[in-house]
């Protein structure tokens, strides 16, 4: 897959024109994955190259400010996303406060006829473009129509009677219903991140390690107790994956510390990915180690348990 930045970047040739998708994607859910697919199955037809836009920084965080909710996936993941689908070009524009000034039709005209010479495009059911968001679903077929491209608008994906967002996929996050996340994106909500040393006392104190996790991504699930999947250079390991503040021992950091099972590398310094599939239990605190250990045993058990099941595989 091609990545440009900038429109002077792209490389693909496009002489023969594309097919296109342009929204934020945020997660890349099953709804975003429909889009996308669509465009696949056009430029195929086409035999041209599928394209799709999207900004970074997500528009949200110009025209609001930081106080705004998490990303479920960052750009790097994203575009790792988009490549496993297939996508030929992904053009990612920085957006500025100018842009969300531009009109609609300039938009159009400079991105989607000069640079890419789209022949379809494919929007969600909610798009919008430009200032005002004026460039709706109706504005775009008349530009489509002046300027010889198709547009198409896809009816959202419902699943369990509701529409695939990412605001909901994120509140059920943060609620910590990770099990219920799945069927929205075709897989487990994970994050990522580099494994650094903690304070020492799970293998110690406890006699169960753990990989304590320096998290890349924005959106942490509630804490809490998961049975989770550990992805560790190229295999998958059965995990338990404490996101909380340790009460037992009054930390006030929040941390992200997995127990990976029957595991006994040294892995520090090393990116490891941990894929959330079921929460197990709130964070509560003991009386002691000797309850703690109990309980420990209990979780590891559970997850076991969970983790066999056929639907609980990656």
């Amino acid at each position: 897959m091609e990545i440009a930045r900038e429109l002077q970047e792209i490389g693909l040739d496009l002489s023969r024109g594309s097919c296109v998708t342009v929204g934020n994607f945020d997660g890349v859910h099953n709804g975003h994955r429909k889009l996308i697919g669509r465009v696949m199955a056009k430029a195929a037809a086409l035999g041209v190259p599928s394209v799709v836009v999207t900004f970074c920084p997500h528009p949200l965080r110009v025209l609001v400010g930081p106080h705004t909710p998490p990303l479920i996936t960052d750009y790097e993941k994203k575009l790792d996303l988009f490549e496993a689908l297939g996508v030929d070009l992904t053009l990612m524009l920085r957006f500025t406060r100018e842009m969300a000034a531009q009109e609609p039709e300039e938009f159009v005209r400079r991105v989607l006829v000069d640079a890419l010479h789209t022949r379809e495009l494919v929007i969600g059911y909610d798009f919008s473009l430009g200032k005002g968001r004026k460039g709706n679903f109706e504005l775009l077929q008349r530009l489509g129509k002046q300027y010889g491209f198709a547009t198409e608008q896809l009816d959202p994906v419902i699943i369990n009677d509701a529409v695939v967002s990412s605001t909901r996929i994120r509140d059920l996050i943060r609620a910590g219903d990770v099990w219920d996340v799945r069927p929205l994106m075709d897989r487990f909500y994970a994050i990522r991140g580099k494994v650094v040393r903690g304070m020492d006392r799970g293998g110690k104190l406890l006699g169960f390690p753990t990989a304590n996790m320096e998290p890349r991504d924005e959106l942490m699930p509630k804490p809490g107790v998961y049975a989770t999947w550990v992805l560790i250079d190229g295999q998958v390991y059965q995990g338990v994956t404490n996101v909380g503040f340790n009460p037992t021992f009054d930390n006030a950091r929040l941390s992200v510390e997995t127990h990976i099972l029957d595991f006994d590398r040294d892995i520090y310094g090393w990116e490891i990915r941990v894929s959330f599939v079921h929460r197990l239990r709130d964070e509560r605190k003991f009386s002691g180690l000797d309850e703690l250990v109990t309980q420990i045993r209990r979780d590891v058990d559970l997850a076991r348990q969970i983790l066999s099941a056929p639907d609980a595989r990656l």
